[in-house]
C-alpha cells in the first residue's frame, strides 16, 4: 500500500505510530506575546485566558494592572477584564467553560468567557487568613473543583462555592519545602500527590499525616521537580532535576519505566497523551524551549525542535500544542486508521480503499484488490467509517465514506444507520473546526459532550445560525435555540417593533414546536422593557401563561381581559384575588366592571368571604337594587328588618322596581300595624306574620271588624277571606255563624267548602244543610259522603 493523504506527519514511539495534525492557525492579535503571558487553555477546544507573566520582565504599555484576556482558538478576543482584586495566584476553566481565578487571600473569582464576572466565593478562612502561595483547577466527578496551598503547607480542596472546603492531612515533616503536586480524582474523593526531594508524599482525605514513598528512581537524582497526573487519573509521570523520568501507575505500585532524557534544563510543562481508541496512556509529551520531547511506556522517544515557547493542553483523546504560530494536536495513531493508510498493510480496509480508488480511475484493478477483501468486507467497510470520523481533512474523509459506500454495495441487507449517523456528525464537526466557530474537537470528545452539550456552547457564543442548523443535521429540537436568540434581540435591540416582528417571523415556522412567547416577555421584563414585553404577550395564545407575567408587570386591565376572554374561572379568580392585593378597591372595581363574567365572578367571592365588599361594587356602579337587596339580607340575618324597610323601599324605588318598593311598603305597615294589634290585643303571636295568616288570627280570636279592616287595606280577596271564615268557624264549631254565613249573601267561593268543613269535623247533619246549594254534578257525591 503506498503513502496516502496525511501520513507525513506521522511519527513511531515503537511500538506504535502517534500523528501530529494541524489545527486552524490562530491569529493572534500584534499585541500579544505568549512568550510573555501565562496561557490557561479549556479543554473540548475551548476558550484560552492569557495575562501577563509576573516572573517575567517586560515593557509595561498602557494600564500597570494585570489584564486577563480571552480568546478562542482562531485567536479572536472575546472578552478580556481589568484585575482590580488581590495578587492573582492562579487560572483555569471549568468543565463548562467558566474562567476561575485563585487570588493571594484564597478568594475564588468565576467569570464567563466573555469576561463578565458569574460568582465569588472563599476556600475558607484558615487559607485566607494564612495566604497561598500556590493553586491547581481540576477536574472531578462532582464537577469542577479548587485546591490552594498555603503558605503554612496546607492544603485545601472545594470542589464549589455550595460545598464547604476540605483541609487535606499535615505533611510529614512539613518544614522541608515541597518542588511540586497534583490533584488526582479517585471516584468521588481527590485526593494530593507532592513531589519533596527524592519521594512522593500522598495526602488523602481523612487521614491524620500523609503517606511517603520512596526509593521509585534507580537512578541518583536530587529532587523531583515535575508531576503529572493523566487525563484519566491512572497513571503518573515523575521528572527530576537530573531529566530522569518515571512512568508508572497513580497508585505508584506498577513501574512501567525510567528514561533519561538527558536534558538538564527545567521542562515547561508534561502531559499524558490519552489514546483516542481507547481511554488508555502510553506516552508522556515534555515541552522544553523550543524542544518537545515525547516518550511511551516502552522507554522509546521522539523529539521535534519547536518553537521557543509553547503551552500543551491535556485532551480526553491527545495533546493540543499552542504557540504564537501554530495550533496542532498530537495523537497515538487510531488502528482503523493505521490499518487503512500504512505502507505495505495487509488489510481488508486498505484493499477496499485501493478498489475504490482503481474503480474510480475505471480500472480492472480494482476487481482484484476487491477480491481481497470480499471475505472480510464488512470489517474494512466498518474501518473506514470508524476511521473517517478520526479525520481531520475532509478530502481524506470524503474518500472514506465513498470507500465504505462502495464496499456495503457488496454487502447483502446492509443497515446504513452507522454510516448516516459518522456522515451527517463529520459535517458537524467540520462546521465547528472551521475558523469562524473556532471550536476544534474531535469525534471522540463530539461523543463524550454530546450535541446538546455542543448546542448549548454554540447559543452561548451566540452562533444562532449555526445552533440552529446543527439542530436540524442531527434531527434535535431547535425551539430552545430561537428562544435563547429572541432573549439576545431583548436585551440588544433597543427597536421594539422591529424586535417583535423579528420574533414573530421566526417563530411562526411551523416546524418549530414548544415555544413560549411569555418567557421572551419575562426577558423583557427583567430588562425593564413592558412595552415590548406587551407586544410579545399579544402573541401568546394561551391565556394560562401570558396572564401571571400581566399580573407580575402590574397590567392588571390586560390581565383581566384575557382572563375573562379564556373562560377559565380559575384563572379569573387568580387575576381578581391578585388585584384586590395590590389595588385600591374603588380601582378595582372600575377595573372589572367593563367585564360581566370577572364582575359577577368577584360579586361571588366577596359575598363567600367579605359581604361588606359587595356595598362599594353596588355603589361604583349605582345598582340600586342591588343595593336594596343586600340591605335586605343584612336586615335579615341581624333580625332588623322593620327598622331597615323604609331603606329598602327608597333603593328599590330609585331603582325603578315599583314591585318590590310597594312591597316594601305593605310590609312595613302591616308589621306597625302587627304591633299595634298585639298590643291592643295582647298577644305575641301576630308579629311577623303574612296578611294571609294574620286576618286568621284576628278571626281566631274574634276580631272580625279589625279583619275586615286589614282586609280593606291591603286588598285581600273576597274569596280568600270566605275561605278564612270558613276554615275558622268550622274549626271553633260555631255551625250557626257558619250558616249565617252561607245565608247573609251569595258565596263567591260556592257552597262545596261547607259541606266540606263540614265532613272533615265529622258533622254530616250540618253539612246536609248545604248540598242542595250546590252544583248539581257535586251532590251525589257529597250525598254519598254524608251518610
Amino acid at each position: 500500500m503506498p503513502i496516502m493523504y496525511n501520513t507525513g506527519e506521522w511519527f513511531k514511539v515503537r511500538p506504535d505510530y502517534y500523528r501530529k495534525v494541524e489545527l486552524a492557525t490562530p491569529d493572534w492579535p500584534l499585541d500579544l506575546d505568549l512568550e510573555y503571558m501565562v496561557v490557561e487553555a479549556a479543554p473540548y477546544g475551548g476558550p484560552l485566558a492569557t495575562t501577563r507573566d509576573p516572573t517575567k520582565l517586560v515593557p509595561v504599555k498602557g494600564n500597570a494592572r494585570p489584564m486577563i484576556r480571552i480568546f478562542d482558538t482562531a485567536g479572536t478576543e472575546t472578552g478580556h477584564l481589568l484585575w482590580n482584586h488581590g495578587k492573582l495566584i492562579a487560572m483555569g476553566w471549568s468543565d463548562t467553560e467558566e474562567l476561575i481565578c485563585v487570588q493571594e487571600n484564597a478568594t475564588v473569582f468565576v467569570y464567563d468567557m466573555f469576561g463578565r464576572e458569574k460568582e465569588s466565593y472563599s476556600i475558607g478562612d484558615e487559607a485566607s487568613v494564612t495566604k497561598i502561595v500556590e493553586a491547581k483547577v481540576f477536574q472531578s466527578s462532582a464537577g469542577t473543583g479548587v485546591a490552594v496551598m498555603t503558605t503554612s503547607g496546607r492544603i485545601f480542596l472545594k470542589q464549589n462555592s455550595s460545598k464547604t472546603e476540605r483541609k487535606l492531612p499535615d505533611i510529614p515533616n512539613s518544614s522541608q519545602n515541597c518542588n511540586c503536586w497534583e490533584i488526582v480524582t479517585e471516584g468521588r474523593n481527590s485526593y494530593c500527590l507532592l513531589g519533596r526531594d527524592r519521594e512522593v508524599i500522598k495526602l488523602f482525605p481523612g487521614e491524620t499525616v500523609g503517606t511517603i514513598t520512596a526509593n521509585l528512581f534507580e537512578k541518583p537524582h536530587d529532587r523531583i521537580i515535575k508531576i503529572s497526573v493523566s487525563y484519566n487519573h491512572q497513571h503518573l509521570a515523575l521528572y527530576t532535576n537530573t531529566g530522569l523520568l518515571w512512568l508508572g501507575s497513580v497508585d505508584m505500585r506498577q513501574k512501567y519505566c525510567e528514561f533519561d532524557t538527558g536534558r538538564k534544563d527545567m521542562p515547561l510543562q508534561m502531559e499524558w497523551i490519552m489514546n483516542a481508541d481507547n481511554s488508555e496512556a502510553d506516552a508522556v509529551v515534555i515541552s522544553y524551549p523550543s524542544y518537545l520531547l515525547i516518550v511511551n511506556r516502552n522507554a522509546d522517544r521522539s523529539d521535534f525542535p519547536y518553537d521557543p515557547v509553547m503551552f500543551l493542553v491535556a485532551e480526553m483523546d491527545g495533546v493540543r500544542i499552542i504557540t504564537q504560530n501554530s495550533h496542532e494536536i498530537i495523537q497515538r495513531l487510531p488502528k482503523c486508521v493505521e490499518n487503512i493508510f500504512a505502507v505495505n498493510s495487509q488489510e481488508p480496509a486498505s484493499y477496499l480503499f485501493e478498489a475504490q480508488k482503481k474503480f474510480e480511475e475505471k480500472s480492472y484493478k480494482s476487481d482484484e484488490y476487491l477480491s481481497m477483501c470480499r471475505e472480510k468486507i464488512e470489517l474494512a467497510v466498518t474501518e473506514c467509517i470508524e476511521a473517517a470520523s478520526f479525520e481531520f481533512c475532509p478530502e481524506t474523509q470524503k474518500s472514506l465514506l465513498r470507500t465504505a459506500n462502495f464496499g456495503k454495495g457488496f454487502i447483502r441487507g446492509h443497515n446504513p444507520d452507522e454510516y448516516m449517523r459518522i456522515m451527517r456528525i463529520l459535517r458537524v464537526l467540520n462546521t465547528l473546526r472551521h475558523e469562524r466557530i473556532a471550536m476544534p474537537l474531535t469525534f471522540k470528545q463530539f461523543s463524550h459532550l454530546n450535541p446538546e452539550v455542543i448546542l448549548s456552547r454554540l447559543v452561548f457564543r451566540k452562533h444562532y445560525a449555526i445552533a440552529i442548523q446543527v439542530a436540524k443535521h442531527l434531527n434535535l429540537p431547535e425551539s430552545w435555540i430561537l428562544e435563547h436568540w429572541a432573549y439576545h434581540k431583548v436585551i440588544n435591540d433597543p427597536n421594539d417593533t422591529e424586535v417583535a416582528r423579528k420574533i414573530t417571523e421566526k417563530f411562526k415556522n411551523p416546524s418549530v414546536e414548544g415555544i413560549s412567547f411569555c418567557n421572551i416577555a419575562a426577558k423583557a421584563h427583567q430588562a425593564g422593557r413592558d412595552d415590548l414585553a406587551i407586544k410579545l404577550l399579544e402573541l401568546e395564545p394561551r391565556a394560562s401563561l401570558h396572564v401571571p407575567l400581566l399580573l407580575k408587570m402590574r397590567k392588571f386591565d390586560r390581565a383581566v381581559g384575557s382572563a375573562t376572554q379564556s373562560g377559565d374561572t380559575e384563572l379569573i379568580t387568580q387575576v381578581l384575588l391578585e388585584m384586590k392585593m395590590h389595588m385600591m378597591l374603588s380601582n378595582l372595581h372600575m377595573t372589572i366592571r367593563d367585564h360581566p363574567l370577572a364582575l359577577n365572578m368577584y360579586k361571588k367571592i366577596m359575598r363567600e368571604s367579605n359581604r361588606a365588599g359587595l356595598y362599594g361594587i353596588y355603589n361604583t356602579e349605582d345598582d340600586q337594587k342591588s343595593i336594596a337587596e343586600y340591605h335586605f339580607e343584612n336586615a335579615i340575618e341581624t333580625e332588623g328588618l322593620e327598622s331597615n324597610l323604609s331603606m329598602i323601599g327608597n333603593a328599590y324605588a330609585q331603582g325603578r322596581c315599583t314591585l318590590e318598593a310597594e312591597l316594601c311598603a305593605d310590609t312595613s305597615r302591616l308589621l306597625k300595624l302587627q304591633k299595634t294589634l298585639s298590643t291592643k290585643y295582647n298577644v305575641n303571636s301576630l308579629n311577623g306574620l303574612s296578611i294571609h295568616d294574620t286576618i286568621l288570627e284576628l278571626l281566631q280570636i274574634g276580631e272580625l271588624k279589625e279583619a275586615e279592616r286589614i282586609r280593606n287595606d291591603f286588598k285581600v280577596p273576597e274569596r280568600r277571606f270566605w275561605w278564612l271564615r270558613v276554615i275558622t268557624l268550622s274549626g271553633q264549631h260555631k255551625w250557626e255563624e257558619l250558616e249565617k254565613l252561607a245565608k247573609s249573601k251569595k258565596s263567591p267561593i260556592g257552597y262545596d267548602p261547607f259541606v266540606e268543613v263540614c265532613l272533615q269535623q265529622d258533622n254530616a247533619s250540618e253539612a246536609r244543610k248545604y248540598i242542595p246549594r250546590c252544583r248539581d254534578n257535586r251532590k251525589g257525591l257529597w250525598y254519598m259522603r254524608a251518610k
